[in-house]
C-alpha cells in the first residue's frame, strides 16, 4: 500500500474516514461503489497522483467510516460529500463515482455543487423495475454470508471467480468487503433518485465510462447525452461492471485525460 494520508472528516454527525495523496495539484475525489472502499481506487490513484490530489473516503457503513443506525439512502450519501468538500476545504474538486458512488456523485453535482467535472464510471442508473428486481435478490444474504468467511476465503473465492484481476486488486476488495457493515444496502430500497432528471440537472462537463457489458448500455449513454450534451462517453474494453478493478488503468489514463482539458 503507498504510504498516503489517512484522515478523518467529521460531517452529518458521523465520520468519514478518507485516503489522500496530498500535494498542489486540483484536487479530484474518487467515490467507491457498495461493498467498496476508499483504498480500492489505489491502482487508479497511483496513476493519477503526479497531477492530481486524490481523496478517497470510505462511505458511511463502509471501510473506516462510521455505521449509522439509519441514512443510507443517495441523498445522505451525497451530504456526507459535500460535507467532505468542506471540511476538506476542496476548491472546485472534480468528482468521480464508481457503481453506487457514481449515483452519489451525479446527485451532489446536480444540487450545483461547485465541481470542475463530473466523471461517472458505470453509475447505478436504473429503471424503477430493475430497482425492485435488485431490492429483491439475495445481494444482502450474500453479503452477510461473506462476512462469516475469512479474508483468505474470500480472496480465494474471487481469485476464482476473476483470474484477470491483480491480487492487490483482489486482497483490498476481500478487505472492503468484510468492513461492509449490512446497513449500507438499505441504498437498493427503492425508489432511487430518477437519473434521467438528476443528469438533466447537471451543468458541468461529464465523462461517463462504461465496459464491455455494462448496468448503463451504450443505448441509455447516448439518450443521456440527448438529456445532457455536456455528457462525453467513452467505452472500456475488456472490462465488466467492476471498471476500476477490471482495468484500472486504462480508466485512470482517460480520466488524466478528460481532466486535464477542463478549466
Amino acid at each position: 500500500m503507498t504510504t498516503w494520508m489517512r484522515g478523518v472528516c467529521e460531517t452529518n454527525g458521523i465520520s468519514l474516514h478518507y485516503l489522500r495523496t496530498g500535494g498542489a495539484n486540483p484536487p479530484v475525489v474518487l467515490l467507491h461503489g457498495l461493498i467498496g472502499s476508499g483504498a480500492c481506487w489505489t491502482p487508479v490513484a497511483r496513476v493519477l497522483e503526479s497531477e492530481f490530489d486524490v481523496v478517497m473516503p470510505d462511505a458511511r457503513g463502509h471501510g473506516d467510516s462510521s455505521t449509522p443506525p439509519h441514512g443510507y439512502r443517495y441523498d445522505d450519501h451525497a451530504s456526507d460529500v459535500v460535507g467532505l468538500i468542506r471540511g476538506l476545504e476542496l476548491s472546485r474538486p472534480v468528482l468521480m463515482g464508481h457503481s453506487m458512488g457514481g449515483m452519489t456523485a451525479a446527485v451532489v453535482a446536480s444540487r450545483g455543487a461547485d465541481l470542475r467535472g463530473l466523471i461517472l464510471v458505470d453509475p447505478t442508473f436504473l429503471s424503477p423495475e430493475r430497482q425492485r428486481e435488485v431490492h429483491a435478490s439475495d445481494v444482502a444474504e450474500q453479503h452477510r454470508r461473506a462476512l462469516g468467511l475469512s479474508r483468505s476465503e474470500l480472496v480465494a473465492q474471487a481469485l476464482a471467480r476473476q483470474p484477470h484481476r491483480s491480487p492487490e486488486i483482489i486482497e483490498l476488495l476481500a478487505e472492503a468487503r468484510l468492513k461492509t457493515r449490512l446497513e449500507p444496502f438499505d441504498v437498493l430500497t427503492p425508489p432511487n433518485p430518477d437519473y434521467r432528471d438528476v443528469l438533466s440537472a447537471i451543468d458541468v462537463p461529464i465523462l461517463l465510462v462504461i465496459g464491455d457489458n455494462p448496468v448503463v448500455t451504450l443505448e441509455m449513454a447516448t439518450e443521456l447525452r440527448s438529456l445532457n450534451p455536456r455528457v462525453r462517453i467513452e467505452q472500456v474494453q475488456d472490462a465488466g461492471h467492476g471498471l476500476p478493478y477490471d482495468q484500472p488503468e486504462r480508466l485512470a489514463e482517460g480520466v488524466a485525460s478528460f481532466m486535464r482539458e477542463l478549466a
